[in-house]
């Protein structure tokens, strides 16, 4: 797996969506979880200098290794002059000696490191589920309150008093961030793989900014999950499975939108287009993750991923059916009932499909909707319409808004029944 580096003016949200969470968590080892917004606040400061310096000086040599040494340098300048060494932390790190080092490294294994114990460190049981998956998706991969709010489709009042509460919690825990040992990993990483699943999600089906998909978003929650692959303990059959479903996805990422970002429907995908290298390494973590007995929604998933990757033939979508039947078993949604409608639709015909959706009765859902247009074009073109036009009503994304209405507009260009 690769990162690519954008062209400047994407170049520093790039950089900041990259390595923001890298600079905290190290910063976080030094300065223990208590302290995290000083970490936050120095690495803010440290991208708010970059976006200055390199408006006036032009993009540096090596941008990474400027922005840590500029962090590094004002973490050195916060000591110096705010006092806050003798203030607020030198007798909390006298608790824990090994933690006072005179510098900070900002190489490949202390960041690695510092991003594994921050994963767990965030994941603590003393919050919630959900408080810890917010908590994660801040801290962890850099979400704005307004992008965690779209991802639990909750508002922002919500996720700031979640937010506000998690953090709460983690300071009076008084937990220490350290490499955990195996029992915490083990506890603690479903929460860690539903944040990254999330996080995936929210790149792949992305409804904010107006773009329908945020590639670095894909690119971080798998960098994330290939880091658990990499550690024996988290390197479980579910790690694999997540990793699998997530090279599957990425695989046709490139197909997935036109030249105007309009979304292309599966069928209509060019396969040339799609990426053979993600869909080999996605092979071979499915393998990785099937060398036990564990089951879990992400084997399921990365099975039906896989088959979407294969060519058509008379079994592919029976596969996919029943492993849908086996998931909405396993964990029921909204999303993965209308998706295994769809995949009902190829079995049984868009007559039988538009029965099952109509039962889900999901009135409020723009994939609902959107869903029941593309059954019913096939057949009553008015009725199509009307639902394409109740999703896009109900959508919030301008570009999903925009593919809505190219569906409408090729109806109405054709011959009603």
């Amino acid at each position: 797996m690769t990162q690519t580096e954008p062209e400047h003016p994407e170049l520093l949200p790039h950089l900041f969506r990259q390595e923001y969470a890298k600079m905290t968590a190290i910063l976080c080892r030094h300065f223990g979880l208590m302290h995290i917004e000083i970490a936050e606040d120095i690495a803010s400061d440290t991208f708010l200098k970059a976006s200055e310096n390199w408006a006036i000086h032009g993009i540096p040599e090596n941008p990474t290794a400027w922005l840590y040494t500029v962090a590094k340098n004002k973490v050195k300048d916060y000591f110096k002059h705010l006092n806050i060494y003798e203030t607020r932390v030198k007798n909390e790190l006298k608790q824990d000696e090994h933690l006072v080092q005179p510098d900070i490294e900002f190489n490949e294994q202390n960041i690695t490191d510092s991003q594994l114990a921050m994963i767990f460190a965030v994941c603590n049981p003393v919050n919630s589920d959900e408080q810890q998956v917010c908590l994660a998706l801040q801290i962890l991969c850099g979400f704005s309150v307004e992008e965690i709010a779209n991802a639990f489709l909750v508002n922002r009042e919500t996720i700031k008093k979640r937010l506000l509460r998690a953090r709460n919690n983690l300071r009076n825990d008084r937990f220490q961030i350290s490499i955990p040992v195996d029992g915490e990993i083990k506890s603690r990483l479903k929460t860690v793989l539903r944040t990254i699943y999330l996080l995936f999600n929210e790149g792949y089906y992305s409804k904010t900014n107006d773009h329908l998909i945020r590639k670095e978003l894909c690119t971080e929650s798998m960098r994330l999950c290939l880091l658990l692959t990499e550690y024996p303990i988290s390197s479980s059959g579910q790690t694999n499975a997540l990793l699998a479903l997530m090279c599957f996805q990425s695989s046709r990422l490139e197909a997935r939108l036109d030249e105007n970002g309009a979304v292309v429907l599966f069928e209509d995908q060019d396969r040339t287009c799609w990426d053979q290298s993600l869909i080999d390494q996605g092979n071979y973590y499915l393998v990785q993750a099937t060398n036990g007995s564990e089951i879990s929604k992400y084997h399921l998933e990365a099975g039906i991923a896989y088959w979407h990757t294969t060519l058509s033939d008379a079994t592919k979508w029976p596969h996919i059916l029943e492993l849908y039947n086996q998931l909405i078993l396993f964990e029921y949604s909204p999303v993965t009932a209308l998706n295994r409608a769809f995949a009902f639709s190829h079995v049984y015909g868009n007559e039988e499909a538009i029965s099952e959706v109509e039962k889900l009765e999901f009135t409020d859902n723009s994939y609902y909707h959107a869903l029941l247009g593309y059954l019913y074009s096939t057949a009553n073109y008015g009725k199509a319409i009307d639902h394409y036009q109740q999703a896009i009503k109900l959508s919030k994304s301008r570009k999903e808004k925009e593919s809505l209405t190219a569906q409408i507009d090729r109806l109405g260009g054709a011959k009603k029944p």
